[in-house]
């Protein structure tokens, strides 16, 4: 679909001024001349990509060929050498999950109290509803004791996974 705001004798100039082998600046600076236009050199292309013209062809006779940017590689140039590909993910071993003996009462949130412990479990597969613990809270946490040292590290300190961690976003209902 072409866009109809340019005036036909405009986009014929334009094709003619293509065919002739002229580069998009100067036919801007052609065309703005002819008709008293101030269209810029993004407009021109634009307009000869929706009207499927080729590109022109740069030969010896226009003149010299320019060089590609980054003809000899730079410190501050980014090369495919440069970036690395991350390692695969089967190699890893999967993290070890810790588990507590604790049998959850599986409350969905909307029967959930103030003093439920809020540890969720399922959510899983697709479908699958999220359901929460449902046991008495420890003082000052979200959750029961169990789920409250099973959230934590045993030595205190923040535990890192080695492998990404993917989230899903799930729709209320």
């Amino acid at each position: 679909m072409q866009s109809s705001d340019w005036p036909p004798r405009h986009s014929e100039a334009l094709r003619d001024l293509h065919a002739k082998g002229m580069s998009y600046g100067e036919i801007t600076k052609e065309i703005n001349a002819r008709f008293g236009t101030t269209y810029t050199r993004s407009a021109i292309l634009g307009r000869a990509k929706r009207m499927a013209l080729a590109r022109p062809k740069i030969g010896k006779e226009r003149g010299p060929q320019l060089k590609p940017r980054c003809a000899r590689p730079r410190p501050e140039c980014r090369t495919t050498a440069s970036v690395r590909p991350r390692p695969a993910s089967e190699g890893r071993k999967p993290a070890q999950l810790r588990c507590v003996g604790i049998s959850p009462r599986l409350i969905s949130f909307d029967d959930l109290q103030p003093g439920d412990c809020r540890y969720p479990y399922g959510g899983d597969r697709d479908g699958e509803p999220i359901t929460f613990c449902g046991h008495p809270r420890q003082p000052g946490s979200c959750y029961c004791t169990p789920h409250f040292h099973l959230t934590r590290s045993p030595e205190g300190q923040v535990e890192r996974l080695s492998t990404p961690v993917v989230l899903r976003l799930v729709a209320a209902a």
